[in-house]
């Protein structure tokens, strides 16, 4: 939240004092970090003074839930760490849902927080602005872990061994918060020279690994389930060299989009909620289950049934025999799957057989069969609408997709070829998809790779974060949104209307999406479904953000879980 406090102590102008915020500045920069998100506030002043004596890049955002979510996009496009600066109380607490999708995802990200001086806290009511009982505490459900720094001396070392844990698997957000007066008093510590932050190693265990072989070297009907942690710990080499070994069919989660060739042999592409692929998985009699907890969606809403072995690798603990019993290898995944390709080279395996067809000719007719039940369903629409997205896209461009009716189809549908596949399946919160984009499309310009990227959202989810096209246009970012416009939460409804016939509180009065935007001095353009693809491929060519609105009511494939 933006406020001043015209009463609070701040450095003099032009005095060659540093202070707590140097130091947080100082460390940053020394780690690595070229660009920060956030929002300035009373409390964080002495961090915004810093910057202004530093080369922090700083990003300012309009809400704190999307300096989060910016944050985050910023690390996945870049695979480096999200830095995040966030005012005391309403600030920091407006960024939890964002915060949430990082955790849930697995995003490294270094979240320092402004707080009150250090004798309001405690027990004590003493009527601060800001003041919560323990501000630290209400980040403990979405962030590996919560630091107070006391001490303007401590600030180098614990932001180190923050930096260091957020990239450690299973990596995530880690929260920092320091006091204004800790950020703001003079200090003796001199400045930061040189920070290191290495990850954590997490390989497999070697009993577990030479397990895992014994079972696969018998396996007759293997087959791999690829999560997000497959793309998180880049095990995409380990993952086709595995599946190329076994001649194992290999189906993506939506986290784990991309993780596989999309048209190969041995593809099934990302298919998970249809009943096909379930059949298909519940006969393996081995199966590897990468980066992913058998969760709500890639479970076919939990309908999924294993009659076979379940061999289950995650670098988090919890994860693991959460939903199915298995072997539990807790470890990274790249490290695993690379561990696993290499003791696989040494042992023969048996001659892949289900029930008398090869994997290639069964992943062949199941891709088959979900492609007849999608056309049996009156969809024509929607199939040519997010192909014709698909071919307007370019290879190599990245995406990032709200919770909307349009990224449920990209869950199963999008090929990500070159590029790469962001959304907010993680946690599920409404408004991930332009304000991700925004700090990926920054981060991609930051890191030497500049590029445009595209957000895809519904109206609903959009007027989450309608107010970040001021920041799009104060920083120039090559982003263009999407905004597919179906006057209400279109998949809600569709829930409703399934269940109980009709929907009720979905409908949504909105703004005139095109006038909205160019209120904000962004182009803007409204179509029919059909011209999407043109209207798509104009906005690449444009500088700077743009937006496209198409105003159609898409409809969800049949859900297979409620089958008889």
């Amino acid at each position: 939240m933006i406020d001043f406090d015209p009463g609070t102590a701040a450095p003099t102008k032009g005095t060659d004092v540093r202070n707590g915020g140097d130091l947080v500045v100082e460390t940053l920069e020394a780690l690595g970090a070229k660009t920060v998100f956030g929002i300035p506030g009373q409390h964080a002043l002495g961090l915004f003074d810093a910057m202004g004596r530093g080369n922090l890049h700083f990003v300012s955002s309009r809400v704190e839930n999307n300096s989060a979510f910016a944050a985050d996009g910023y690390s996945r496009a870049t695979g480096e760490v999200g830095v995040l600066f966030l005012s005391t109380g309403p600030g920091a607490l407006t960024s939890l849902a964002g915060l949430q999708e990082a955790y849930a995802t697995g995003v490294p990200m270094v979240v320092v927080a402004s707080q009150i001086p250090l004798d309001g806290l405690g027990a004590r009511r003493k009527g601060m602005l800001h003041q919560l009982d323990d501000q630290k505490a209400s980040a403990a459900n979405v962030t590996k872990s919560q630091r107070l720094i006391q001490h303007a001396s401590g600030i180098p070392s614990a932001i180190q061994d923050a930096w260091t844990e957020a990239i450690s698997s299973p990596q995530g957000p880690v929260w920092l918060e320091i006091p204004q007066n800790v950020l703001l008093d003079p200090i003796m510590v001199p400045p930061v020279e040189d920070a290191l932050a290495e990850a954590a190693d997490n390989p497999p265990r070697v009993e577990l690994v030479r397990e895992a072989v014994k079972w696969l070297a018998t396996a007759e009907r293997p087959a791999i389930i690829a999560g997000g942690g497959t793309r998180r710990g880049r095990a995409e080499r380990s993952l086709l060299a595995i599946a190329e070994k076994l001649r194992a069919p290999v189906i993506c989660t939506p986290g784990g989009n991309g993780a596989f060739p999309w048209n190969h042999e041995l593809s099934l592409q990302s298919w998970i909620e249809d009943r096909h692929m379930t059949d298909l998985l519940e006969d393996a009699d081995v199966l590897i289950v990468i980066g992913s907890s058998l969760g709500e969606v890639t479970s076919n809403y939990f309908t999924f049934e294993p009659r076979g072995r379940i061999i289950q690798i995650d670098a988090e603990p919890r994860v693991l025999e959460s939903n199915s019993p298995g072997l539990g290898i807790r470890a990274d995944a790249g490290q695993a799957l690379a561990a696993l390709d290499a003791a696989l080279q040494a042992v023969p395996g048996t001659k892949p057989n289900w029930h008398g067809a090869t994997p290639e000719t069964l992943v062949k007719d199941s891709l088959a069969k979900v492609k007849a039940r999608l056309e049996a369903q009156d969809l024509g629409k929607e199939l040519k609408f997010m192909a014709d997205i698909r071919e307007a896209v370019p290879a190599d461009m990245q995406t990032f997709w709200d919770m909307t009716i349009a990224a449920y189809w990209g869950w199963s549908c999008w090929d990500a070829r070159d590029g790469q596949f962001h959304s907010a399946q993680g946690a599920g919160g409404l408004g991930y998809g332009f304000p991700a984009a925004i700090g990926g499309a920054v981060g991609l310009e930051t890191v030497g790779k500049p590029g445009r990227v595209l957000a895809v959202s519904g109206d609903g989810s959009s007027m989450y974060s309608i107010s970040e096209l001021a920041t799009a246009k104060q920083h120039n970012v090559p982003v263009t949104w999407l905004i597919v416009d179906d006057g209400g939460y279109g998949i809600l409804r569709e829930y409703m209307v399934g269940a109980f016939g009709k929907a009720t509180a979905t409908e949504l009065a909105r703004p005139d999406f095109v006038k909205l935007a160019e209120a904000f001095g962004v182009p803007a353009t409204r179509v029919a479904p059909e011209d999407v693809g043109d209207a798509l491929r104009a906005g690449f060519a444009a500088d700077g953000p743009n937006v496209v609105v198409v105003e159609t009511l898409l409809k969800m494939f049949g859900p297979t879980h409620l089958d008889g």
